[in-house]
């Protein structure tokens, strides 16, 4: 009985290491923030898709509600505004054609559906008597 809850207990510590460790290291295990590659290529391009990405998480950095659905849309369209803009950084700096042309495509999708989410977030506002930010 012995050796089996030692080898049990051996088991559970070999498989809760990594994950403590991680726990650790990043603050909390399902924390997302991403840390910086140890080596950033300094480039026009990489300049551009750096700013566009701190103004999507600014975008992003709404104020709970509590409402599920007004929270949701809230957030979504600052995170569609942070596809236009890598986007539109493809655009200026990027070669590839297949690259270029999903480009465009993520610039027309996703103009739409800001353009439906700024609706639904009105109507959202309206029901609740609210007017939006």
């Amino acid at each position: 009985m012995k050796r089996l809850s030692f080898t049990a207990l051996l088991t559970m510590t070999l498989v809760a290491t990594p994950w403590l460790v991680n726990a650790q290291n990043t603050g909390h295990p399902a924390d997302h923030k991403m840390s910086p590659p140890a080596q950033t290529v300094s480039s026009p391009a990489t300049a551009a898709y750096e700013a566009a990405n701190s103004k999507m998480h600014q975008e992003m950095a709404i104020t709970f509600t509590g409402d599920a659905d007004r929270d949701f849309l809230a957030g979504m369209i600052g995170h569609h505004q942070g596809a236009i803009d890598m986007s539109d950084v493809v655009l200026q700096y990027g070669k590839d054609a297949k690259v270029r042309k999903l480009a465009k495509a993520i610039i027309r999708a996703q103009k739409q559906e800001i353009e439906q989410m700024k609706i639904w977030l009105k109507e959202l506002d309206r029901k609740a008597g609210k007017t939006q930010p």
